[in-house]
């Protein structure tokens, strides 16, 4: 058997920018392809060159859509990758969408950029544009879930459901006789909008993400709270802003919305979904009815208690409006999109209120917020938070340290080495010593662009206890 490794190539000292590259025998396989968020030291990686050749690849196998972990594959397709980039068909139809929208968005800011000259940089250019996108969604390849397909030589690849979001999948690789089993990101077993991940199969290596490793969600009803502060603000006239993730906590953030409509406990005031992307998933979520807990009544309902604004001009006049009303918008993290122009216009008032529903990563602007900063930079200028800064993180779509740890130990065999990946430092190193001294397993954190051999089970040179223990010296 030939020398097998993984290298971490990104979300390996952070909670974004997910590239995961697997080796054997010159064949390579990257697991993820996902963009560097939050922190500009973090993001300037988006610009550096790939590690490797893109043209050397053979092939991308996605956990799912979201950005920080599928957003840099049309820079790497303008670069050379010319392969297979392999996902479940939620994925790739979801993918298409926020590809597109990532692209038109990077365009847009660095227009803005120069005609306002708000950029450092004389001539403002975005990471790559809308014809790389459509360059490479034809390289997209469906996977279906438990079909196990040859994707290299040496390297089979399947998928098993994660939850998370429509299409999110588990990454199982088997390369050269040793399986290396990816999370991706893990669902909840508890989330009321998507079906529970799939048991943890044996495998000889797991690389784990780590989001809220050092932390258990609240034990609050986030629909109560949601409910709270929507009648709370819009009793005294107010906007509620709503950041949210296009795909996956805008879907979470209607269902309760239209669960309180249902049992009377929602003010009669409008309620608006400014996102197109969040539009365009509606159908998906119909076309996809396996992967979560929805019928099609709720499903209608769900979507049908906001109105939808589509056109720019159209989300320019809810500029304009004034409360009360709630506007629902990307980003999640306040990074981009249409909801800054909303936070522009009302963040100021302090008869408005902003609520944070998830994870925020450190360096954007809602881990700002969260942390209590009132006063954001926003479009070349300093603007003062004097609204209302509400945070659910029970709302989130990941598993908790609680519910990670529950799932790795009812494998039927511990991996021989887990991988924390995927979290910032503090979550991540607190899991790692989690399993370590609670499940008795090896687990590490790799260093950015450390590499490591793909050891069997049956093959390692000392005993698991005995690794482990090495481990928990460090």
């Amino acid at each position: 058997m030939g020398l097998r490794s993984i290298r971490f190539l990104g979300a390996a000292d952070t909670v974004t920018g997910s590239r995961h590259l697997v080796e054997c025998d010159g064949a390579r396989v990257l697991v993820d392809c996902g963009l560097f968020q939050g922190y500009k030291v973090l993001r300037a990686r988006n610009r550096q060159p790939f590690p490797v050749d893109p043209a050397t690849i053979d092939a991308v196998v996605l956990t799912h859509a979201h950005l920080d972990h599928s957003g840099y594959l049309p820079a790497l397709v303008r670069d050379g990758f010319a392969g297979r980039i392999l996902a479940s068909p939620g994925t790739i139809e979801l993918a298409e969408i926020m590809l597109a929208d990532s692209a038109y968005l990077m365009e847009e800011e660095a227009r803005h950029a120069a005609s306002r000259h708000w950029s450092r940089h004389a001539d403002p250019r975005p990471l790559y544009t809308s014809e790389d996108v459509r360059r490479t969604m034809p390289r997209f390849e469906p996977l279906d879930f438990h079909e196990s397909r040859r994707v290299a030589p040496g390297v089979d690849v399947r998928l098993v459901h994660a939850g998370h979001i429509l299409g999110a999948a588990q990454v199982r690789l088997e390369v050269d006789g040793a399986t290396v089993h990816f999370t991706g990101d893990l669902g909840r077993p508890d989330d009321p909008l998507m079906r529970p991940p799939e048991p943890l199969e044996s495998t000889d290596v797991l690389v784990a993400e780590s989001t809220y490793g050092d932390r258990v969600h609240s034990a609050g009803d986030p629909e109560r709270a949601l409910g709270d502060v929507i009648r709370r603000v819009t009793r005294r006239g107010g906007v509620v802003l709503i950041p949210a993730f296009a795909v996956g906590r805008t879907e979470s953030v209607l269902l309760h919305l239209s669960r309180l409509a249902d049992r009377g406990e929602l003010p009669d005031v409008p309620i608006y979904l400014n996102s197109p992307m969040a539009v365009d998933a509606v159908e998906i979520y119909e076309r996809h009815p396996e992967e979560h807990r929805l019928g099609p009544d709720e499903l209608r309902r769900m979507y049908g208690l906001a109105r939808r604004v589509t056109s720019v001009d159209d989300s320019k006049l809810l500029n304009l409006r004034g409360g009360p009303l709630v506007i629902l918008s990307a980003s999640g993290m306040l990074t981009g999109g249409r909801i800054l122009h909303h936070l522009d216009a009302y963040g100021s008032d302090p008869h408005n209120a902003i609520v944070l529903t998830g994870f925020q990563a450190g360096g954007t602007r809602g881990a700002a917020l969260q942390a209590g900063e009132r006063s954001l930079r926003l479009f070349g200028k300093d603007l003062p938070i004097r609204a209302e800064v509400v945070s659910i993180e029970s709302m989130s779509a990941h598993a908790d340290a609680e519910q990670i740890l529950g799932w790795m130990r009812a494998t039927p065999e511990p991996p021989g080495m887990t991988w924390v990946v995927h979290g910032e430092a503090h979550a991540a190193d607190t899991l790692r010593a989690r399993i370590r001294r609670e499940l008795g397993r090896a687990a590490r954190v790799p260093d950015h662009h450390q590499a490591a051999e793909i050891v069997p089970r049956s093959a390692r040179a000392a005993p698991i206890d005995a690794v482990a223990a090495i481990d928990a010296s460090i």
